[in-house]
Parts: structure tokens; sequence; C-alpha cells
């Protein structure tokens, strides 16, 4: 692939997890329990949105952070205090608002709370992150940024959500383009549906990429 000097490049990995490359630098976000062993490995920048397994997985972050001894981590409280002691100086506590430059993405972190399980299992932190301006990835919650996105990472199937909340995400967010992400539990008989209710009702242009997909943002 012939990319552009300064352009992304994503590669989807299994569920939640991607990795963001830019002339040379890899971000990864959320290289969770459901994605491959090897997710967070040659990542200079690691991203995690929440403690759900299926998005923190110590020994993927650990692995990673070993692999390279300058990478860092920028994450939530609750998943930066089991890391931080083992890593010091290199694991960073973010929130809401906040911003930061790393391996030459800059990135700002929206949204404070999971989506509503059930009424009776507590909430839990939860932020997203915009890359570059660009990407957003919001993790376990609908998350609408206060600034346009041009790539929004779209949750597509959780137990927290149905289609008419995904759809409506799409349209609130306004995205250029829509991919779909936390997608581990849609089975192959679903895909067809949500592909084409999302396509034809979000008002973005909509894809998927199966895991060790790329494309250029």
């Amino acid at each position: 692939m012939n990319v552009s000097p300064g352009a992304l490049t994503l590669t989807k990995k299994t569920h939640s997890c991607v990795r963001i490359e830019k002339e040379g630098r890899i971000l990864v976000i959320d290289p969770g329990g459901f994605s491959e062993d090897d997710a967070a490995l040659g990542a200079d920048v690691m991203l995690v949105t929440h403690e759900h397994p299926d998005h923190f997985n110590e020994a993927r972050l650990r692995a990673g952070l070993e692999a390279n001894p300058a990478a860092e981590i920028w994450t939530l409280r609750s998943v930066a205090e089991q890391l931080s002691a083992a890593f010091p100086g290199r694991v960073h506590t973010v929130g809401d608002g906040d911003a930061f430059s790393a391996a030459g993405f800059d990135v700002t972190v929206h949204g404070e709370l999971h989506a509503v399980i059930h009424p009776d299992i507590p909430r839990i932190t939860n932020v997203g992150f915009l890359v570059d301006g660009s990407v957003f990835h919001p993790g376990d919650a609908l998350t609408v940024p206060e600034r346009p996105v041009d790539t929004l990472l779209l949750p597509v199937m959780a137990p927290w959500s149905k289609i008419s909340e995904v759809i409506d995400y799409v349209r609130e967010v306004k995205p250029r383009r829509a991919i779909d992400v936390h997608d581990a539990l849609l089975t192959d008989l679903a895909r067809p549906i949500y592909d084409n209710q999302i396509g034809a009702l979000g008002g973005a242009d909509h894809g998927r990429l199966a895991p060790g997909g790329t494309t250029e943002l």
C-alpha cells in the first residue's frame, strides 16, 4: 500500500482493538482479551478505554511495554493503577478533556462513563480517544466528541446496545465514515443485517474490516 506522508493507516484486530500507524510509529487501542496475543507488540503508544477484559488485558500490555522500552500507555485510573508500579513513568492517567502528544500522535480524551448494561450493574469509568483530530474510538459508550470526526470506530454490537442506538449514534457524530469495532460477538448471520441497516440509515459511509484488514484513513 502506498501511503501519503502524514496519513494514518488503520489495521483492524479482533473485537475492539485497532492499530494506527503514521510514518513508522504505531498506536494501539484496547488490546484486550479477545484480541490477538501480539496485538500490542511493536506499539509506541497504547491507549485503553476501560478495565473490562475484552478491552484491557494486562499480559498484552506488559508484553508491549517490555518489547519496546520507549513505549508508553495512556488510560484511566482503574487501569493505570494495575501497571504503573511495574513501569514507573510510562503509564499515564487521563480523563475527559485531557489532551496529549505521543510518538507524533495528537490525542484528545472524551467521555466519562461506560454505557448502561443494566440498571443493577454499577457503571464504571470509560474514556474515548480522538487521534489526530480524525479517528475516534469511544470504547464502550456512545460518546459524541465536541468536534468533528472523520472516521468513527463504531461499537456495532454489545450487550449494552441495540441497532437503533448504533444508527442514531452514527447520525449524531456525523463522521465521513464508520468502521465497525466491538464485533467479536456478532455472528456471520447477523452481519448483513447490521451492514444493510447501518449503511442505509446511518448517513455515513459504513464498512468493516476482517481482523488483519488495513485501510488508509
